[in-house]
């Protein structure tokens, strides 16, 4: 309602039953206004519904309005994490690794451990030959391999790992006094030892001190020593013993600088085994060089029975 003093307007307070009761009433008039097309009374209602009904309704909207003010001005201003560009990458399909099923060789069996389950057994004549045909078996008819072999009486007594390199000999050469007094050839000895190596023929030279007496040995190897000093020595002196490597003994008797026409005795160092268990026999190139000088000499003075052979 308005006043005639010019005043502003001021709005009834009401109960909320009584304000929804005006409501319906202002809400019927709006009705019959727009039929009479009233638009100022229309106006008029719709501005007198907006306003609050109540000071406890007013009260409460500024408390919510304040305690909201107040959470956003306590919360820290969040910032917005810009998200980063992803690369992308295209997927290529794992190829299957092929799984290889690793073939387990087979360990070589080693000298040592042969001789751990079985204790050595001492060489016999029988093993040489066995050497030689197996050594020329491929290589030769059966007419050559059979002018090869040499019978028992071509061979001395084998060690039986019980005698020392002394004793051995004192067992099968008793006339060696003999023999030392009659020999008085140069370029040749009575006895030669083949051995594996330079080391090995020092220590047979110095464990034959009680058989040898007051021969001479002449040491046969290519340590230390040269072929021309070896020829030498045997051209102007008389040597009863020669131990040596099966490569320097081949050598001198290829130069003539050794003959074995005059040799009554030929002993192999068989049965002896160096730090890795290895015979003369085992070693490639030794096994070679004693076969070839086997084959080019010493076969045939054994069957003409001029030479024995020993395996010691």
């Amino acid at each position: 309602m308005a006043s005639t003093s010019g005043e502003e307007e001021q709005l009834p307070i009401f109960g909320p039953s009584e304000r929804n009761g005006m409501n319906r009433l202002r809400h019927i008039q709006i009705d019959s206004c727009l039929v009479l097309q009233d638009r100022k009374a229309i106006s008029h209602l719709l501005a007198a519904s907006e306003y609050p009904s109540d000071d406890e309704a007013v009260e409460k909207a500024n408390g919510k309005r304040t305690a909201a003010q107040q959470d956003l001005d306590s919360k820290p201003a969040v910032k917005k994490k810009r998200k980063q560009p992803t690369e992308c990458f295209l997927s290529q399909p794992e190829e299957k690794q092929e799984t290889t099923v690793k073939t387990k060789r087979r360990k070589k069996k080693k000298i040592s451990d042969i001789l751990e389950k079985s204790a050595p057994k001492p060489g016999v004549p029988a093993d040489l030959q066995n050497l030689l045909t197996q050594h020329f078996g491929e290589n030769r008819s059966v007419i050559e391999i059979e002018e090869l072999k040499l019978s028992d009486s071509c061979f001395l007594p084998a060690n039986d790992l019980t005698h020392s390199f002394s004793s051995y000999l004192k067992e099968i050469c008793p006339k060696w006094a003999k023999l030392r007094k009659s020999h008085k050839e140069k370029k040749s000895v009575v006895m030669l030892v083949i051995c594996s190596s330079a080391l090995r023929s020092l220590e047979l030279i110095k464990s034959m001190t009680a058989f040898k007496g007051d021969c001479r040995v002449l040491k046969l190897f290519a340590k230390h020593i040269k072929i021309k000093e070896q020829m030498n020595m045997l051209e102007k002196g008389v040597f009863h013993i020669g131990v040596g490597t099966p490569g320097r003994v081949k050598a001198l008797v290829e130069q003539d600088g050794l003959c074995l026409n005059s040799t009554k005795y030929i002993i192999l160092d068989w049965n002896w085994r160096d730090q890795k268990l290895r015979r003369m026999m085992d070693i490639p190139e030794i096994k070679k060089e004693t076969i070839d000088l086997l084959e080019t000499s010493i076969i045939k003075l054994c069957r003409e029975g001029s030479v024995k052979l020993g395996l010691f």
